[in-house]
């Protein structure tokens, strides 16, 4: 009975395996392919083998300058966020004040918010102050987002870490910064890669303010990637191989954080 359920089991997760990995398996195909292929036949494996569709990623600066301007600002959101989002986590783990909750809950809140709420303001804003089409436009923007996720998941861990460790620091005459950043922040290092790490997924998958706020000095592959029509058609073998190597730096980013991710969902924060 248990071996027959074990095996039920494993053909369940086979297949779910397999229906999760075949997009990404034909993305990967299609890169491979020419345009002529792709829409003249069905084919498991590329019949004509090539790599111009990489070549033309990596050469083109229309193409390659957009995942520059990628990692730009999302590299600024994700330092920014955690900056903010410590100290705040901290508060709200370890003092109790008037209309705590509330405002925790109103971090939230923005969180809930669709991105296109924001995009006027945000567009004014910046086109007053002369921010538009800059990299640090877009990562301002996206801390509306992202601080209030960051703040939620390192207050859940920071408040597993018990408060008597900070009152032997002061004890002991740790000042805070000290305290902070030699005790406290190791503790929490397994929070701050989870919270790093949906930052940068956030950051690095939106498209609605990233393709809004920018036009060409800072626009990123998210945008580049929704004008591959021309005259002739979509470009079916370049928007794929554009797709491949978008997923790769969030696939290293899951690599060296999945130990993080694991503890953040034992402990119930992810």
């Amino acid at each position: 009975m248990n071996e027959s359920r074990f095996q039920k089991r494993t053909l369940l997760l086979i297949a779910y395996l397999v229906f999760a990995l075949l997009p990404i398996y034909w993305m990967v195909n299609m890169s491979f392919k020419t345009n002529q292929e792709i829409l003249a036949s069905f084919s498991l494996w590329p019949q004509h083998f090539t790599w111009d569709n990489y070549k033309l990623i990596l050469t083109d600066e229309s193409w390659y300058s957009g995942y520059v301007n990628s990692m730009i600002y999302v590299a600024m959101n994700t330092a920014i966020s955690l900056t903010v989002a410590l100290p705040a986590a901290y508060a709200f783990s370890r003092y109790s004040f008037l209309g705590d909750k509330h405002v925790f809950f109103w971090l939230l809140t923005n969180r809930m918010t669709p991105p296109a709420v924001f995009l006027l303001p945000f567009f004014q804003l910046y086109t007053t102050v002369g921010l538009m089409d800059t990299h640090i436009a877009v990562a301002l923007a996206h801390l509306l987002f992202n601080v209030p996720l960051a703040v939620w998941i390192l207050e859940g861990f920071m408040s597993g870490i018990p408060r008597e460790i900070d009152e032997t620091a002061y004890i002991d005459g740790y000042s805070f910064p000290r305290f902070f950043l030699t005790i406290f922040l190791p503790l929490i290092k397994a929070g701050v890669g989870v919270a790093a790490f949906f930052c940068f997924m956030f950051s690095w998958v939106e498209l609605l303010l990233a393709r809004t706020l920018t036009s060409v000095n800072a626009k990123p592959i998210v945008a580049t990637m929704t004008r591959t029509v021309s005259a002739s058609g979509m470009d079916w073998a370049t928007l794929a191989a554009a797709g491949v190597l978008t997923i790769v730096p969030g696939a290293i980013v899951i690599w060296f954080v999945r130990h993080y991710i694991a503890k953040g969902f034992a402990m119930g924060r992810v």
